[in-house]
């Protein structure tokens, strides 16, 4: 890297700045296939439910534990990656997380039981909840302000890209061989297929974690100052030695952060780290991963077949990765807060406008609700409006919030700590669907749209912008 460095300093500096953007980009990608592998492991059930389902004959309660059952293991991850990340780096986590990505996908493919399914799910949800906190974290210390809020987004564009091509995947797999039950390639069926496709993208995330440098914060807390001055030479070119000085100072006096260090006044945390929890825990609660975990079942339910469930699932993956590229137009030029308020009232418009469709459905005869002609096409263009509205707001904001919103000192754990709290409310939502379907879909959805109307009430409340500002200028409140 250092060699690089010395090779810019004869350039102009719009050569000198397009060069330090671009490698900023090419390490904030790297990151960000945590997201891609976040995003692709949570989807990649989708399409399997159904076959998981028929395979084991798994009750309702224990398939949506087997679903969820990775969010559990990402709540651990997330909660111990922070540490492990202060302890030994960013990407040597990164590192840990890639390897731990392999073994579930194919521990997953070869699972003989429901509850083997289940354990490997789990590790591989370890892995989801350290790339979760390691990209954002990653990328707030390597990107300079101006390009930190379009870079952060980067973790949710890899995540909605590693969605639909989950879903696309699960889509050709179950096509190709008739269903996500029928036997594909070497005598083994469709679903098992769908855990194995995540394999190379584990392995790419593996390399890419050995090729970039350590974040140059990480660096200065201990104590490598000179590497750290090569990393932002790189970066933000000729300011990188002051900006050491300014990091060195925003880390005064520090120890290896701990849990001990979020204690507030009141509540028992700092009302900075309570804000990230509640912050992290909305974007769950609005239910956005029961369309990307149950909708190829739930659209089934309501009278599709099984390969136009999966179709309409990919159409709106589609939606959510067109939406996350607006979010990164927007992200650095509105602000956060404004997006963050815009989406919450869309999202409670248009999932109370489901909520509605599905409690004034008929019902079949085992008491499905079924929608019938325009109301289906209605409850279609809602859910895909919904997923419009998260996808330019709580889906790529949230991330980019939690990767700057923390001082300097208490990141990392901040991080792991609200990021831990977002998985175990996914796991909520995720758990509970399959029982709260059983009782009426109005009833899920009418949750859902209470959640949305109390982020935007939080969000005018407590949300503070932090767009442009430099992350030493985060200020802890007392």
């Amino acid at each position: 890297m250092a060699g690089a460095v010395e090779t810019q300093a004869g350039r102009p500096p719009s050569i000198r700045a397009q060069v330090s953007a671009a490698r900023t980009i090419l390490m904030s990608t790297v990151a960000a296939l945590g997201g891609f592998l976040f995003g692709f492991d949570t989807a990649v059930i989708n399409g399997a439910i159904g076959a998981v389902r028929d395979t084991f004959q798994a009750s309702q309660w224990a398939l949506g534990v087997t679903v969820s059952s990775a969010l559990m293991g990402s709540a651990v991850g997330a909660f111990f990656s922070g540490h492990m990340a202060d302890r030994i780096g960013r990407p040597r986590t990164m590192l840990v997380a890639s390897v731990l990505f392999v073994f579930s996908a194919l521990g997953s493919g070869f699972a003989g039981s429901l509850w083997s399914l289940g354990f490997w799910r789990i590790v591989g949800g370890v892995a989801i909840g350290i790339a979760s906190v390691l990209a954002p974290a990653y990328i707030a210390e390597i990107a300079p302000a101006h390009l930190r809020g379009r870079l952060g987004s980067l973790q949710q564009m890899a995540i909605v890209i590693g969605i639909f091509a989950a879903l696309m995947g699960d889509y050709a797999l179950a096509t190709h061989a008739g269903s996500s039950m029928s036997v594909s390639w070497l005598g083994f069926p469709a679903w098992r297929w769908m855990f194995w496709s995540e394999l190379p993208a584990a392995l790419l995330y593996g390399i890419g974690s050995l090729l970039i440098p350590e974040s140059p914060r990480h660096l200065v807390a201990r104590g490598r100052e000179r590497e750290a001055v090569a990393v932002l030479r790189g970066i933000i070119g000729d300011t990188a030695p002051s900006k050491v000085v300014e990091i060195r100072r925003s880390l005064a006096n520090l120890k290896v952060p701990s849990l001990g260090d979020l204690r507030g006044k009141r509540f028992g945390l700092l009302p900075v780290v309570w804000v990230g929890i509640i912050l992290a825990m909305l974007q769950q609660f609005v239910g956005i991963n029961v369309i990307f975990y149950y909708s190829s079942v739930l659209w089934q339910a309501v009278g599709f077949s099984e390969q136009s469930s999966l179709a309409i699932t990919v159409i709106t993956s589609i939606t959510n990765i067109v939406t996350t590229v607006l979010a990164i137009l927007c992200v650095d030029r509105f602000g956060r807060k404004p997006l963050l308020i815009a989406g919450s009232v869309g999202m409670a418009l248009t999932l109370g406008l489901l909520a509605y469709l599905f409690g004034t459905a008929g019902m079949d005869a085992l008491g499905n609700p079924m929608l019938q002609g325009s109301r289906g096409l209605l409850a279609l263009i809602a859910a895909n409006l919904y997923v419009f509205c998260f996808g330019f707001s709580w889906g790529p904001v949230v991330w980019v919030m939690l990767g700057e919103m923390f001082p300097n000192r208490i990141r990392a754990v901040a991080l792991s700590l609200a990021a831990g709290a977002q998985w175990v409310a996914n796991f909520v939502v995720s758990a509970t669907f399959p029982s709260l379907q059983s009782a009426g879909l109005s009833l899920a959805y009418g949750l859902y749209t209470a959640a949305a109307v109390f982020s935007l009430l939080f969000t005018f409340k407590f949300i503070r912008e932090t767009k442009g500002k430099e992350l030493e200028q985060m200020e802890q409140e007392d």
